[in-house]
């Protein structure tokens, strides 16, 4: 077996394959920080005990933003996999945080987050001030994420609509 089938097979899964995709994407960094493009990667962990599986991923977004923001690096994770804060340990949650990205646009802002499986039947949002509340669950898919706007909005202003475990929240001043 050649050096690159090994490095292949051994990022195919497992903890060697994160930390091989973690490599990839550290080595694609300086790419993105020049183009102002963005870097996903997710996966999937299956414990000893087949019910316990875990989802973990993060996005890295480059260039976003105004004239001040130019050159700056955005990562943000998703998944049911999150530290402990007492312990430190990495623990597996039943409620998966979704991949979620916002757009400013000139007369609205537009919410867009990833939930698989999920129908605008199965979604339910909360806003108190400029924190919108995203909570999913159909299911064994359930998904919730706390998301802060760039400013305050109504509830009944905002339009939510679903397609293919897109949900996307159009927030209306």
């Amino acid at each position: 077996m050649v050096k690159d089938d090994k490095e292949k097979k051994g990022r195919s899964g497992g903890f060697e394959g994160v930390l091989g995709g973690i490599t990839d994407i550290l080595e694609k960094l300086g790419d993105l920080a020049e183009k102002g493009e963005q870097l996903s990667r997710s996966g999937t962990f299956q414990g000893k005990d087949k019910d316990l599986k875990g989802v973990y991923g993060f996005s890295i977004k480059t260039g976003l933003g105004g004239k001040d923001k130019d050159n700056e690096i955005k990562v943000e994770p998703f998944g049911n996999i999150r530290r402990d804060e007492k312990t430190g340990d990495s623990v597996v949650h039943e409620i998966q945080e979704p991949l979620v990205d916002i757009f400013e646009e000139k007369d609205h802002t537009l919410v867009v987050a990833e939930m698989p499986g999920i129908g605008v039947k199965d979604v339910q949002i909360d806003i108190k001030d400029d924190l919108l509340t995203i909570y999913a669950e159909k299911g064994e898919k359930k998904y919730s994420k706390e998301i802060l706007l760039p400013r305050m909005y109504q509830k009944e202003k905002m339009q939510v609509s679903c397609n293919n475990g897109i949900l996307e929240i159009k927030c209306i001043p």
